[in-house]
């Protein structure tokens, strides 16, 4: 079987997915806050090898970014946003369309379903500082299942 990885094109579909996003989110009036204090030139790139790494791809943002501490790190410390996460939850769903990914709905499902899941749990789980980030995170792996390794899973 597939991985979600190759399912979503690789590299190069993960890619077109993460500028999608990208372009989506900056148009968004309540998202793009997120990126008012700037972001890293090589931000879709570094998105997608992440994306890569986690829906079963190869190990590219770990070998050469850094490990889901370095990320959460990045996500912390700007309090709850409930309305950020929806709408950029919102966002994601319709790059999925933009780049063609929602035309499999298999595919479309659990690609929404990580998102929403990484979203909401893993980037949105310390809200003070970067202090209450422990060391040594790794990239939690999505499978067509869930998350791998975890405790949630499920027939997706």
């Amino acid at each position: 079987m597939q991985s979600v990885y190759e399912a979503a094109g690789g590299d190069e579909g993960l890619l077109r997915l993460a500028e999608a996003w990208h372009a989506r989110v900056m148009a968004d009036e309540v998202v793009s806050h997120a990126f008012s204090h700037g972001y890293h030139p090589q931000h879709t790139e570094r998105l997608a090898a992440y994306w890569a790494e986690a829906l079963g791809g190869p190990t590219t943002y770990s070998d050469q970014y850094g490990d889901e501490t370095s990320v959460v790190r990045l996500h912390r410390g700007n309090g709850p946003h409930e309305e950020m996460d929806r709408r950029a939850i919102a966002c994601f769903d319709q790059a999925l369309l933009d780049v063609g990914l929602a035309r499999d709905e298999r595919l479309r499902r659990v690609l929404h379903d990580y998102f929403a899941w990484a979203t909401t749990t893993t980037m949105a789980r310390y809200h003070h500082s970067t202090e209450e980030v422990p060391n040594g995170l790794h990239i939690p792996g999505w499978s067509w299942h869930g998350l791998v390794n975890g405790v949630e899973t499920g027939d997706i």
